[in-house]
């Protein structure tokens, strides 16, 4: 058991906080007796001094501001413990699931999440980056509390948060970038493509592929773009990946006859929308104003 109380150490970072025995009574609405004691209490328990007398103030010594730094962060702590606490007895989750398809831009997600953090502090976030039917699983065995994803399981109510341009590029050295005339499905099948693993339990497929001759397959959206910026494929990517590369000549948008850009909708869905807590609505809440939500939902089919 701890010789000193939490109590003890509020009290003495009343005092010193304060200035004085007198003023930290005033501040925690105790007499200023009851504050000395508990010092002094403190000071017995721990065999320390934490105060010395210095003309007529008494300050800290040495020990004291060392014990007072490390029982500020147990404060701390406590009080967190407190604030949690109290969240659960209102109904906020200490954890949510975010499982998010690498389709979609971060930097939304990034700001929803930031804004989340400052009103649920004590609510942790596991965010899984999925890929096609990985989303949709995961929702469908609860594994995930909240999907953001391009299709949702079937019988699942969603928010359309908007649409992905995926635009099909490549190096500018690549061949598919030096043809004078549009490209053809024909010329991408004798081409290298690179397509991203569907991490779904029974993947359906690889997202944009046209029967290439040759075709490599990884596992997340970044190392399919350092793959293109080697000039060893083509590939469809969401815009906002690739822009700043475009924008530097290090990747350039393929010329197609049809099907070189294309638009996809996305959506945010919950597992189980009566049963989700203040966490999980205001981090949907988040979420959508991050997107810029359309208003209207759909089931789907």
């Amino acid at each position: 058991m701890p010789r000193v109380t939490l109590e003890q150490w509020r009290m003495l970072q009343a005092v010193v906080e304060a200035g004085g025995f007198a003023r930290a009574a005033e501040r925690v609405h105790k007499s200023p007796s009851s504050i000395n004691h508990a010092v002094q209490k403190l000071e017995e328990r721990l065999g320390v001094e934490v105060f010395e007398v210095q003309g007529r103030r008494a300050v800290l010594t040495a020990a004291g501001e060392a014990l007072l730094r490390r029982a500020g962060h147990l404060l701390e702590e406590a009080a967190e413990i407190e604030t949690l606490a109290g969240a659960l007895a209102a109904g906020v989750e200490s954890e949510i699931r975010l499982a998010l398809d690498q389709l979609l831009p971060r930097a939304p997600v990034i700001a929803a999440l930031e804004d989340f953090s400052h009103a649920y502090p004590g609510t942790r976030i596991q965010l899984y980056e999925v890929v096609l039917s990985g989303g949709p699983d995961m929702l469908r065995s609860a594994a995930a509390d909240i999907l953001l994803a391009p299709e949702l399981p079937s019988g699942y109510l969603g928010t359309c948060l908007g649409e992905l341009p995926m635009v099909c590029v490549a190096h500018p050295r690549h061949p598919l970038a030096q043809s004078a005339k549009p490209l053809t499905r024909r010329d991408l099948q004798a081409q290298r493509q690179i397509v991203v693993r569907d991490s779904g339990e029974q993947p359906a497929g690889e997202g944009g592929w046209v029967e290439a001759d040759q075709r490599w397959t990884v596992s997340h959206m970044g190392t399919a773009c350092e793959i293109l910026r080697s000039g060893i494929g083509f590939a469809w990517m969401p815009e906002d990946r690739i822009a700043a590369d475009v924008a530097a000549g290090h990747l350039v948008e393929l010329q197609l006859e049809a099907g070189g850009r294309h638009n996809v909708p996305f959506y945010i869905a919950h597992a189980d929308r009566d049963r989700a807590g203040a966490a999980a609505r205001a981090l949907m809440e988040a979420l959508e104003a991050a997107f810029g939500a359309a208003s209207t939902e759909v089931l789907d089919q």
